[in-house]
């Protein structure tokens, strides 16, 4: 009498694993990490546009309606409308000087800047105010299409 012996064989292993690499396959083109990461990146840019947007009505009433120096325009790409971090010397090479925002972390502890932006003098995000004194922040460098912008 053979002794019959328990277990899988080389054929079973490898079918097992096959099935195993074809749903991962599939589990990973449907989660698409790709848009996953870049709709996480553009909520960053939503929660940032809102919290400069605040920053600088909280200002415009501790203020008695002053507003801080925001040019007059459309919010596009256009460097002068760009909100800066300020140089190491404390001053704005370019774009929109909010750093009244940022003294003494009255108002933001930081300015925010959009996660994709390596510029050393720029966020990323836009702020201009229109003819009425209406304050619009953007985000122009959001991705999958979407269209982050704030106007109040």
């Amino acid at each position: 009498m053979q002794k019959q012996q328990k277990g899988f064989t080389l054929l079973e292993v490898l079918l097992v694993i096959a099935l195993i690499a074809i749903l991962a396959g599939i589990v990973i083109v449907a989660v698409n990490p790709g848009k996953q990461l870049a709709d996480g990146r553009n909520t960053q840019r939503s929660s940032d546009v809102n919290t400069i947007l605040n920053a600088v009505y909280q200002y415009v009433i501790d203020n008695n309606g002053t507003l801080p120096a925001i040019p007059t325009a459309t919010c596009a790409l256009v460097d002068t409308n760009e909100v800066c971090k300020l140089t190491a010397t404390g001053t704005c090479a370019d774009g929109v000087d909010l750093s009244v925002l940022t003294t003494n972390q009255k108002y933001l502890t930081g300015m925010p800047v959009d996660p994709n932006v390596s510029s050393t003098d720029g966020t990323g995000y836009y702020i201009t105010k229109s003819a009425n004194n209406r304050i619009t922040v953007c985000a122009p460098s959001a991705e999958n299409s979407a269209t982050i912008s704030v106007t109040r």
